[in-house]
Formats: structure tokens, sequence, C-alpha cells
């Protein structure tokens, strides 16, 4: 086996033991809200809040999926989910140190800015509030103290689209990151350049559609040798054909992540495959851990970072999501 073979067989095989001890988890007793021990169907547990704290951009339609597993966690758990999210590292930094005010029960976070997060966080631990970390920052969440991390190995998922450009014999491709500083997108297109000795990295502003568009049409009319345009997300995925029309070139076009938009453009043969981290089952997971945390004393993962991707999506397996 590969080594992305052995991580994909591992990823589905913890993701998907984990999701049914979740859905499990609330001891069989279904109650309802006149009952006052939770939402219909829920833990029966005393209601417990969780600040749930992202470094999402207004519009990135990617976090809508990990605030919706989130939710669902949190209706099952009996949660009082409070979510909050700023793409700026200092400023999440502050929602964190926020919540740790109110004293909540738990805190899940990403951490694509670690340096700016570390600090705050480690205060939420030292107060001895539970905090687990979801998406961005594997290499940095047990530094910090944190209990559990839910997300995919980046620099791993980027060898892997490096070894499928390969195999696809792709000629120049460019790794558009659409927020410079972000540990995560940097390993994504650090791994792809790992196993992939045609691609060249290029930065554009993710919060302004203008600007990404720009961007990626003037590179693809000043090198007619690109053929493929490989995005960190599905919102930029969409942006990026706009600009192979406007060019004029003959690129094509890959991701990193899914909306429903990507999704049909996969199913249309527009957009050639994704690599996927199921992003709705780290929200969950998240979610869940920390009320696994509160009411059994149980701490998920054993000190190491719970994978939940990459996994490729194309032709082959489409259908499939958007039946789901």
């Amino acid at each position: 086996m590969s080594r992305f073979t052995r991580a994909s067989v591992v990823a589905t095989s913890a993701a998907a033991a984990l999701l049914l001890a979740a859905c499990s988890s609330s001891g069989g007793k279904e109650t309802t809200d006149d009952d006052g021990g939770g939402s219909a169907g829920g833990a029966d547990t005393e209601r417990m809040t969780v600040a749930f704290i992202t470094h999402a951009a207004p519009g990135d339609t990617f976090w809508d999926q990990v605030r919706s597993g989130a939710e669902d966690a949190a209706k099952k758990d009996n949660v009082e989910l409070q979510y909050t999210a700023d793409p700026e590292g200092s400023n999440q930094a502050r929602l964190v140190q926020q919540a740790a005010d109110k004293d909540v029960d738990g805190i899940a976070v990403t951490l694509a800015k670690p340096d700016a997060m570390q600090g705050n966080v480690e205060k939420a631990v030292n107060a001895e509030i539970p905090v687990v970390a979801l998406n961005a920052g594997m290499d940095d969440w047990k530094e910090m103290g944190i209990l559990s991390f839910f997300g995919q190995d980046d620099g791993l998922a980027g060898e892997a689209a490096g070894e499928r450009l390969k195999e696809e014999k792709a000629g120049k491709t460019l790794c558009v990151i659409q927020e410079q500083g972000h540990v995560g997108l940097e390993a994504r297109c650090a791994g792809v350049a790992k196993t992939f000795d045609k691609s060249e990295k290029i930065y554009v502003k993710g919060t302004d559609t203008a600007n990404v568009q720009s961007t990626i049409t003037a590179k693809l009319q000043k090198d007619d040798s690109i053929t493929h345009v490989l995005t960190l997300g599905a919102p930029y995925a969409m942006i990026a054909l706009k600009s192979v029309d406007e060019s004029g070139s003959d690129a094509e076009v890959a991701t990193f992540d899914l909306n429903d938009q990507a999704l049909q453009a996969i199913k249309d043969g527009d957009i050639i495959w994704a690599v996927d981290q199921q992003p709705y089952v780290q929200g969950y997971l998240a979610v869940d851990s920390l009320w696994l945390k509160a009411n059994k004393g149980m701490e998920v993962g054993g000190g190491q970072p719970v994978l939940t991707g990459p996994a490729f999506v194309d032709e082959s397996n489409v259908d499939l999501l958007l039946e789901k």
C-alpha cells in the first residue's frame, strides 16, 4: 500500500467508527423539548455550552458544512452551540478569550494561524476548559494542551493530489492559495510540489471574488503552458472556471473541498476531481467529543489526530454524494 492508501483506509475506518459511536452516545433515552432534558431525540444529560470558533471567511460555503455537523451533534447531545468566526488570527484569538471569560463548558477551535491563537488557547486550557481542535493546526494542537484534533493531514492530501496529477500526465499546474499564511493551505501546495514537479504556487485574496478571478485569468493569459488549475476551496474552483473561459485557456480545474455547486460541476464534467476532507464529520465529532469528555470522561483519538480525509471525488462516485 502507498502512504496515501494506508492513510485513506485509516481515515475512513476511524471516521466511520466514531460516527457510529457518536450516534449511539445519547444513552438510548429519547427526550423532547418539553421534558427540559434536551432536544427531541437527544441526550438527557445536563445542558452544556460549547463555543465553536472558526477562521471562516464570509461567504465561504465550506464552513456551512462544518457548522451543520456541529449543530446536528449539538441537538443530539443537548448542547447550546455558540458559533463565531473570524479569518484574522488575532480576532479569532479574541473570540477564544471571550468564550473562556464566559466559562463555557468546552471550546472547539480551528488553528489556521497557530502563532496568533496559542496564547489564548493555552489560557483556556489552563482554566480547565476542555478544548478540541478541528480542520487546521494538525502540527500544533498537541503543544497547546488540546485534547483532540479532527481533520485531514493537509500535507498528505497535497501529496495525493500531486500523485494524481502525475498519473494524469498533467502539465504546469497552478496551486491557488486564497489566504496567505494559512498553515493548512500552505501545506497542501507544499504536498503537491513534493510529488509533482510542475506546480506553481500563486496567491489570491479569497475575500475578493474579483481579485481571485482577475489574478487567475491574467496568469492563464500570460502562460499558455498551464494545463491545470488546482484551487484549495470549492468556491474558488467555481471562480477558476470563469477564469478559464475568460482567458480562452484549455486548462482543467481540480479542487480541494466541496460544496453543492462543485459537486454538480464534477457531475457536469467541468471540474475533474476534488479532494474531500468531510467537513461535516469534523464539526460533528468536535462537538460530540466535548460531550463525551464532560459526561463520560472520555477523550477521543488517544493523543493522535482523528483523520477525516483525504478522499477523491470524481465522476465515478459523485452521484452517490449528490443523492445524499
